[in-house]
This record gives structure tokens, sequence and C-alpha cells, in this order.
């Protein structure tokens, strides 16, 4: 690991993880999506898979401005999580509409860990003066921030009233 010494450093270092981070993401989200039955679900996954292409376009554009490479790093946080979810594509048994409700969870808590970690790195841009950076950052933490209301809607609105249904309909046939 860097040593970190300076609030620059500590910048890259949390964009080092970032980066790390959206490329896990863009290989664990395509599983993800391919397992869910919610139409809706689907969609989001798809969306933002797009939109992580672009977040991570924007990572190296911010590398690029502070002279850097952004490369060399595994975040280990998001490889736990990444790790919860694999583990939660085992179906074993649950009905589809419990996976999608399942999954939701854990691609709440991975949209979570990011909007921690781009709220830290854009708050340090700030600090050190750097609007060019702190704007890119503030749009990837936006477009995060929408995805998780996304991901709130769908499973609030879709999946946890049918599933509720289902399994109510299920306890009033036995």
């Amino acid at each position: 690991m860097t040593q970190v010494t300076t609030l620059r450093d500590a910048l890259v270092e949390e964009l080092k993880d970032l980066y790390s981070a959206e490329n896990q993401v863009l290989q664990a989200l395509p599983k993800m999506e391919k397992q869910v039955s919610n139409a809706g679900l689907k969609k989001a996954f798809r969306v933002h898979i797009d939109e992580t292409k672009q977040q991570v376009d924007r990572l190296n554009q911010i590398a690029h401005a502070l002279d850097t490479k952004l490369t060399g790093k595994v975040c280990v946080a998001m490889k736990g999580l990444i790790e919860e979810a694999d583990h939660t594509l085992q179906r074993d048994g649950r009905s589809e509409e419990l996976l999608d409700a399942i999954l939701v969870g854990c691609a709440q808590r991975i949209q979570h860990y990011e909007i921690a970690t781009y709220g830290a790195a854009r708050a340090i841009s700030d600090a050190l003066g750097e609007e060019e950076i702190a704007d890119l950052l503030d749009r990837t933490l936006a477009e995060e921030t929408a995805t998780d209301e996304r991901l709130s809607a769908i499973i609030e609105e879709e999946i946890l009233p049918d599933l509720a249904r289902m399994e109510l309909k299920e306890k009033e046939e036995d």
C-alpha cells in the first residue's frame, strides 16, 4: 500500500479504491442481471452497467488530470460485497422473487459503499480546490444515489408487495 502523507495522496488512494471497485462492479452486474426475474430490476441493472462504464471513464479523466495511475489496488471491501452477492446467487430453493429481493439488498450495499467513497473523494477534491475533479465526482455521486433510489422504489413498489402476496396466498392454501 502506498504511504499516505498528504491530502492529495488520500485523494489518489480513494480514487484507486473507486477504480478497483467500479471495475469489480462491471464484472458482477451482468451476472446479477442474468439471475433476476423482475423486469424493472433487470432494466435497472442494465442501466447501471452503462453508467458504471461512464464512471470508469470519468475516473480515467481524473487520473489524467492528476497525472497518476489508478491501477494496482484491489478494493477489498467491494470484493467482499461482491462475494456476498455471488453467494446469494446460489438459489438453494428460493423463489425467483425472493432472490430478487435479496439481490436488491446486495446491490444497495454496493451502492452505499460507492456513495460513501465518492462522497469522501469529492470532499477531499473540494478541500484541495480541484473543482473540475469535484464536479466529475459529484456527477458520479448523483448517479450512484439515483441508482440506490431506483432500487428502493423497485423493491418497495414491485418486489416486496408481490412477494408478500405470494407468501400470504401460500399460507392460506396450507
